[in-house]
């Protein structure tokens, strides 16, 4: 149901699982071989993955916490989008790339459950495309010393409201990564 004209593909997104951002991650392990399956369904399944990777000042572009976590190793056609604010459409080459691809639905993947997750889900949405999270392939890291709630609480919270969230002639919503369907449309 995407409002994007002429994109009835669907694409992969996985989102930071760099070795700086899920170093000490709630359930990193779960979680990074939850994205590893879904890399291996999406291309079985002849599906695009796509790939961001964030920088900043803690995160130095080339750096070894910079780089995509050991366990996933993006293929060479598989493209690689370089961003440096939470939402993975902000000043980058991701709508290029998805317009290429014909991709209007996007199934998302990745970390930081509160920052860039949540920002590209919203960024997603309000630029026309279908939005589905994966709900056990995302995570965050502790911060409840500034404030917020334990990461797990974060991240049922996320999915809590994203499983509901709507906007006209866009879907969003939730699925398990058992449960992925990358030819299904919402």
């Amino acid at each position: 149901m995407t409002t994007l004209q002429d994109r009835p593909n669907t694409a992969l997104l996985v989102v930071d699982v760099q070795q700086g951002v899920v170093e000490g991650a709630h359930q990193r392990d779960e979680v990074v071989a939850n994205v590893a399956s879904l890399v291996e369904q999406a291309r079985a399944a002849k599906v695009p993955v796509v790939w961001v990777q964030h920088s900043s000042e803690d995160l130095a572009s080339g750096s070894d916490q910079w780089q995509i976590v050991p366990e996933l190793a993006p293929a060479e056609a598989e493209p690689l989008v370089h961003k440096r604010y939470a939402d993975s459409f902000e000043d980058t080459t991701l709508e290029a790339v998805l317009a290429g691809l014909a991709a209007g639905r996007l199934i998302v993947a990745g970390a930081q459950t509160d920052e860039c997750i949540r920002a590209t889900l919203h960024g997603a949405v309000v630029r026309g495309y279908d939005a589905i999270l994966v709900s056990d392939a995302h995570t965050t890291e502790d911060q409840t010393e500034w404030g917020a709630p334990p990461p797990d609480q974060v991240i049922a919270h996320t999915n809590l409201y994203w499983t509901g969230h709507r906007a006209p002639g866009r879907t969003a919503g939730t699925v398990q990564t058992k449960d992925v369907d990358f030819g299904a449309r919402p």
